[in-house]
């Protein structure tokens, strides 16, 4: 069983990554569950999303002890890294996350934001290029998959930007 919390704030498309990376395992086989919770804030409030991926059925829908965090703001590094199993990894954006919280397991510094501004001039799909970056460094689905549930759940007209955001998270 993967545990994976997505978190960050409202905007920064957390929730959307969960579904994409919910939708991947699927396609991979996994039982999967996904769950969301945001503030009552449309932008700005603090959002997570929760991915359970296992090849046995899901007792419980909501991670218990992360095996991956991926945080991209301070404030959703300093709530979540308790949730992060002894072992586990934590990402962060470092543009955001200034200070990481001292944790039993791996940290992965990725400029997740500068890569996504410099692979699409767009900020805003950082959150793929997090897929991206996070499935290379956990291996948690196969790279045909997470391209699939990308292309799938992005606006008509976007997916090439997506792509090339997904291509810079796995290169990173």
């Amino acid at each position: 069983m993967k545990q994976i919390m997505l978190t960050g704030s409202g905007g920064q498309g957390m929730i959307l990554a969960g579904i994409i990376l919910a939708k991947a395992g699927i396609r991979d086989g996994y039982e999967v569950t996904q769950t969301q919770s945001y503030g009552p804030e449309a932008r700005g409030g603090a959002s997570r999303a929760e991915v359970i991926l296992d090849v046995e059925p899901i007792d419980f829908p909501k991670v218990t002890q992360a095996d991956v965090v991926l945080a991209m703001t301070q404030e959703a590094a300093e709530k979540f890294h308790t949730k992060l199993r002894p072992g586990g990894t934590l990402i962060v954006d470092p543009l955001y996350v200034h200070t990481v919280p001292a944790v039993d397991g791996q940290v992965h510094r990725v400029e997740i934001t500068r890569l996504a501004r410099e692979a699409t001039g767009r900020p805003i799909t950082a959150n793929i290029v997090a897929l991206g970056a996070l499935n290379r460094i956990c291996r948690l689905v196969s790279d045909e998959a997470l391209v699939d549930a990308v292309l799938e759940s992005v606006p008509r007209g976007t997916e090439e930007v997506n792509r090339k955001a997904l291509e810079a998270g796995m290169r990173a």
